[in-house]
């Protein structure tokens, strides 16, 4: 009996630990946890798929329970923000019936939004700020934690007020309906955002279909992705990057330099190979979240690299920041300044500093000065396939290493360290130190390479690539999956011995 008791206890604790918030291994898309509560979930979804209504709470109820294995009691939040824009888009879509315009209530919500974002975003830096200015401990203030994925769904829920106020969407008539757009666990974390008017049709669909080669071409969205975001970025920061930047490696001008040119591909992996998990997850229940990254260290102009790079994110801050600026519709100054201010903003969105007003403005910057080359240079062109070859292999570079600085600002703790480290490069540079450093680090320049080598390979290769997954039949695709699954394992406990790094949240958990 009292054998049978421990069990029985022990069964409980088990049970118990699967519904509490551990925020020391937090759930996400790229945990062992998930694919077990995915595979459990997929049972479920299965009877439920073709029941609209059904389904819809269904995938609610286990996004809320993602997002607090997430974010714990944060799930507070995103319950508070969904409900006052549900209730406030009903009123705007109310008063514009009856002839009215609704724009007070649609600045209520952006208020309420903005303020939210403000508090988690700002309040670390300007305590910060103020002890610094006076003394340590004028302003005694606990830390603020930013709750995972808070801009994400403050800006989808920004959207979809907006969209209502400009009719492009009616309101949601079910409250689960809007829960399932705000909270859609894929997407939930890192995006892609979504178009409320593309998306809704999808949640209210009779049924969701997922054909044969919709399964495959998830299966190679999740078993790329993974490799992406858990191999290549999570190896590169962890054995190079991070050390660099913390001077473990030397303070080298070369070091430096692949230092920049590291986390430059490692943001893109864990960007993209995240999205792309999240695109092959949605896939498999039957929903279609946008293509997020088009190869953007392909582009030959910084126009054509914010097509490409982050496509939900610049799209939603053209569409709701920039026209709401007044776009290009009031003369070409106004226009650099709307872009400038545009992308100052999209700076502060990622947080709140030095670094990352310097990103956006260097964005910005540059997006107003292309167009001003537009303007006054014959035959200039916005993206690199209207180029000859030699003028967009030049462009193509000038362009990297411009977003390459970008990156730099982004990520530098402050610019004392980024001069720091552009000091290293202008005046300790030696090419004496290249086969030291790589001989010290071949691992992680091997897996430089090969990312590099990977997002260089033409779109076409990558299609085909995809299609052969579709081809190889459900067995194959398994296969692959397991195959993707055990080389993520590999590569976590390998980092984990090598420098103690685990797995758990993007490098930008807080977005």
């Amino acid at each position: 009996m009292g054998e049978f008791l421990k069990f029985d206890n022990a069964l409980w604790q088990r049970v118990v630990s699967l519904l509490e918030y551990d925020a020391a291994s937090p759930l996400t898309l790229t945990t062992g946890f998930f694919l077990f509560a995915f595979l459990v979930f997929g049972v479920g979804y299965l009877m439920v798929r073709g029941r609209a209504h059904l389904r819809t709470l269904y995938v609610v109820l286990f996004s809320l329970y993602f997002y607090y294995k997430l974010s714990g009691l944060y799930l507070l939040l995103l319950l508070f923000v969904a409900l006052s824009d549900y209730l406030i888009g009903r009123r705007v879509y109310c008063i514009k019936q009856r002839g009215g315009s609704g724009g007070g209530w649609v600045a209520l919500s952006v208020v309420i939004n903005v303020a939210i974002l403000v508090y988690f975003k700002a309040t670390n830096f300007f305590v910060d700020l103020v002890n610094g200015l006076y003394a340590e401990g004028t302003l005694d203030w606990e830390s603020v934690v930013v709750p995972a994925g808070v801009s994400f769904f403050v800006f989808q829920s920004i959207a979809y007020v907006v969209d209502i106020k400009r009719g492009v969407i009616e309101p949601l008539r079910r409250f689960s309906s809007y829960l399932f757009l705000l909270s859609f666990f894929p997407k939930m974390f890192l995006g892609p955002l979504v178009k409320a008017k593309e998306f809704i049709p999808q949640i209210e669909a009779a049924k969701a279909t997922v054909t044969r080669e919709d399964f495959g071409r998830a299966v190679a969205l999740i078993a790329g992705g993974m490799i992406k975001y858990a191999v290549i970025a999570k190896a590169i920061g962890a054995l190079f990057v991070a050390p660099a930047f913390a001077g473990k490696l030397g303070d080298g001008g070369f070091v430096a330099l692949m230092a920049i040119y590291g986390f430059t591909l490692q943001i893109y992996c864990d960007f993209s190979g995240y999205s792309d998990i999240a695109q092959g997850v949605a896939l498999m229940l039957g929903f279609r979240l946008p293509d997020n990254f088009d190869a953007p260290y392909h582009s030959a102009t910084i126009t054509e690299f914010w097509r490409r790079w982050h496509i939900s994110l610049s799209t939603w801050l053209k569409d709701y920041l920039y026209i709401s600026l007044g776009g290009n519709r009031c003369g070409s100054v106004r226009t650099y300044l709307n872009l400038i201010l545009t992308m100052l903003l999209g700076g502060l969105w990622h947080g709140v500093g030095m670094t990352f007003i310097a990103w956006g403005l260097l964005h910005g910057v540059a997006l107003a000065l292309h167009k001003v080359w537009l303007k006054v240079v014959p035959g200039a062109k916005s993206v690199g396939a209207q180029m000859g070859v030699v003028c967009r292999v030049v462009a193509t570079l000038v362009t990297f290493h411009i977003v390459a600085f970008g990156w730099l600002l982004f990520t530098a703790d402050d610019m004392t360290v980024v001069g720091d480290m552009l000091s290293r490069i202008a005046y300790n540079f030696s090419f004496e130190d290249v086969a030291l450093v790589v001989e010290g680090s071949a691992v992680a320049f091997v897996i430089m390479g090969v990312g590099y080598l990977l997002h260089a390979m033409p779109r076409r290769w990558d299609e085909a690539l995809r299609r052969g997954v579709v081809k190889v039949g459900v067995v194959g695709q398994w296969l692959i999956m397991v195959a993707a699954i055990w080389l993520v394992m590999e590569c976590g406990m390998l980092l984990a011995a090598e420098t103690g790094a685990g797995g758990g949240l993007p490098m930008y958990a807080a977005f």
